[in-house]
Parts: C-alpha cells; structure tokens; sequence
C-alpha cells in the first residue's frame, strides 16, 4: 500500500482523528467557558452547581481569585478556548509552523489549570464542577495536540528502507 499522501485537498480526510478530537475538545471547554462568562455577568444565579462545603461554584466564581486584573476567568477561558478552537480547526492542521503555537498554548491551559486547582483546593476551600470541567477539558486538549502532532510528523517523516 503507497504511503498515505499528507494535507490534499481535504482538510478533514487528511487531519487524524486525533486533531478532529483536539477540535472537538476546544469546543466543549469554549461551551463551559461561555457558561461560566454568561453565569458571571448575570451574577451566578442559575449555576447548576450543588452547595456544599466542598462543593459550591458560587463561592469559587464569585470570590476576589476569580479575576486577573478587571477581567473575569471566565473571559479569559473563553479566549483561551476561542483561540484553540481555532488553532486546532482542520484547515490549520496543515500548517506545521503553528504545531509549536498549539502545543505551547495547550501546555499554558494545563499550567493555568493546576493554579486555578491549587487556589480552589488551598486558598477558597470549595470546587467549582463548571470549572473542573473547563479543568478536564486543557488537560485532554494538550493530549489531544501532541498526539496530533506526533501523528502528522510520524506520517510526514521519511520511510526508512
């Protein structure tokens, strides 16, 4: 069987499973993102979260870690989240100087998520579910990239005779 031709026409046939899932992925955390921005500027009043000494999204998205600056993270999630989706869409697959770009920004999602974890566990003592979720969702991102890309150089490397 002749080795299978990188990036034709087709975007989609020609990315791996794997950068549809990264695709795919970026957008669940986008949707959360949106959640959690939508929720913070009506005030937190229809979180679908339980309260519960440890659980309670109201406490951690309305408490004074919940902003950078001026800017809500839920906002910032959702730039985050924006710009991966983008990133990872099948067309952008194709160009490889950008693989740098995605592995760089998922690795910055992980890295922001630990800390957000960290402040939630030992500085407002409750976890948020919505943001657990956006949690889950950089650290699969990340996998999902790097496995991309090390699919796409496998397939592009020289075949060894």
């Amino acid at each position: 069987m002749p080795p299978r031709q990188r990036y034709p026409h087709s975007p989609v046939s020609s990315t791996p499973r794997t950068g549809i899932a990264s695709l795919v992925v970026a957008l669940i955390g986008l949707a959360v993102s949106a959640y959690l921005t939508v929720e913070h500027f009506s005030l937190g009043s229809s979180l679908a979260c339980p309260e519960s000494a440890t659980i309670n999204c109201q406490k951690v998205t309305t408490s004074h870690w919940s902003h950078l600056g001026p800017i809500p993270v839920a906002v910032l999630g959702l730039v985050f989240f924006t710009a991966m989706a983008v990133l990872c869409a099948p067309r952008l697959w194709e160009l490889r100087a950008l693989d740098p770009v995605r592995v760089a920004g998922a690795a910055i999602g992980v890295v922001t998520a630990l800390v957000l974890v960290w402040i939630e566990l030992f500085r407002i003592d409750a976890v948020c579910l919505w943001c657990t979720a956006v949690h889950v969702c950089s650290l699969v991102l990340l996998g999902a990239v790097l496995w991309t890309t090390s699919a796409i150089r496998a397939d592009s490397a020289p075949a060894r005779v």
